[in-house]
C-alpha cells in the first residue's frame, strides 16, 4: 500500500499520456545471500526465458541450485522443460501453486522497485523508465541488505 499527500484542496496530479507501456524484466533472487539476477527483455516468452535460464547457468551451474517458479506460460514451454532436463544434473526445478503471488518473493521485489523507482512518476520516455529500473536493480546489487526485510519470510 501507497500513501500520497497533498494539500487540502489540490489533489496530486501525475502526467499521463493515456498509453500503455512497460519494460519486461525477467528476475530471479538468491534468497540465502539476496542477490538479483534480471534480465530486460522486449518480450516474455520461452525463447527470451531460456536466454535468461542460460545467464543464470554461468553463475550456478558450478555449484547447483533450486529454481522455483510461477506458472508462466512460458515457464512451462516443452523447450524450456527440455533444457531442464538437460541440466538436471546442476539444477531442481519447482512449480509454485497457480496463482500464488504471495508464495513468490521475486513479487516482493517487484513491490520494492514500484516503491523505490516507479510510484507516482511520470517517465517522459521509455529510456527514462529503463533508466531507474537499472538504478534500482543496481542499487539491490550492490546493497542486497536493501531487499533482506522482503525476503525474510521466505529464508
Amino acid at each position: 500500500m501507497h500513501a500520497t499527500w497533498s494539500r487540502v484542496g489540490h489533489p496530486p496530479e501525475v502526467p499521463v499520456t493515456g498509453e500503455r507501456k512497460s519494460v519486461k524484466i525477467l528476475g530471479a533472487i538468491e534468497l540465502w545471500r539476496s542477490r538479483f539476477h534480471y534480465k530486460q527483455d522486449t518480450t516474455f516468452n520461452a525463447v527470451t526465458y531460456l536466454g535468461f535460464l542460460e545467464q543464470l547457468a554461468r553463475h550456478y551451474r558450478r555449484r547447483g541450485a533450486i529454481l522455483i517458479q510461477d506458472n508462466a506460460s512460458y515457464h512451462k514451454d516443452a523447450e524450456v522443460w527440455r533444457w531442464f532436463s538437460t541440466n538436471r544434473h546442476w539444477l531442481e526445478v519447482h512449480q509454485l501453486p497457480a496463482y500464488s503471488p504471495e508464495l513468490n518473493p521475486t513479487e516482493r521485489l517487484w513491490q520494492y522497485t514500484r516503491k523505490n523507482g516507479t510510484h507516482n512518476r511520470y517517465f517522459t520516455t521509455e529510456a527514462a523508465l529503463t533508466a531507474t529500473l537499472s538504478r534500482v536493480f543496481g542499487d539491490i546489487q550492490s546493497h542486497p541488505e536493501l531487499i533482506q526485510s522482503y525476503l525474510r519470510p521466505f529464508c
